[in-house]
């Protein structure tokens, strides 16, 4: 005699199991998709900053003493003026979202070391918003103005024997998030001039680019 209590008990549960696996498949889809969408968004909100061409336009850098300079395409400025140096690097967004810049971090030795960046507390905020636009140019300007900063004196000495320096700069996306460490190296380019280069880029919020 068929056990028609039994077959419906198993019929429920097969009808269960199979909407249970329906389910599964429509959430791991969803989420897939989710993060598909995600990750579409951030990569157009992604900066990445290289230096500037030597065809980009000019940029007037002001910084808050009022010291005024013009930084050409492809160059970057060091220039000690009392006991204050001025520093600057003309800046290229080759990426997809707008670079809001944070802070930096001089290195007046290991010039061509291949080392990582320091922690990110350790950067040296800006006084100022620093925007440069996706597809754009921009600058990066700051200053060392106390003589007894550690790397004050070293700064000075390199500039005045013109000898290279680099710097590393702290950016992310206009809302803060995908933070960026590029590493940039300046070297003198002529008898007053100066130009840089880009030696490495590290992501601090996701995963490495090598």
């Amino acid at each position: 005699m068929v056990d028609w209590q039994t077959v419906s008990s198993l019929a429920t549960a097969g009808g269960t199991l199979v909407l249970a696996v329906a389910t599964f498949s429509a959430v791991r889809s969803s989420n897939r998709s989710a993060r598909v969408a995600e990750e579409t968004l951030l990569t157009g909100l992604r900066p990445l900053l290289t230096p500037s061409l030597a065809v980009d336009p000019p940029h007037k850098v002001l910084w808050s003493d009022r010291h005024v300079a013009r930084i050409d395409g492809g160059r970057a400025i060091a220039e000690q003026d009392g006991d204050v140096i001025y520093l600057a690097i003309g800046l290229r967004n080759a990426g997809s979202g707008i670079a809001l810049l944070h802070g930096w971090h001089p290195w007046p030795d290991e010039i061509f070391g291949n080392g990582p960046p320091p922690p990110v507390d350790q950067f040296r905020r800006l006084t100022i918003d620093l925007y440069v636009p996706a597809g754009g140019t921009g600058y990066w300007e700051s200053a060392l103005r106390d003589p007894d900063d550690p790397v004050h004196a070293e700064f000075g000495k390199l500039i005045a024997e013109r000898e290279p320096f680099r710097i590393d700069l702290l950016y992310g996306n206009q809302q803060g998030g995908q933070r960026t460490i590029s590493r940039f190296i300046v070297l003198p380019a002529s008898e007053d001039g100066w130009y840089a280069q880009t030696g490495r880029h590290w992501n601090v919020d996701g995963p490495a680019p090598r």
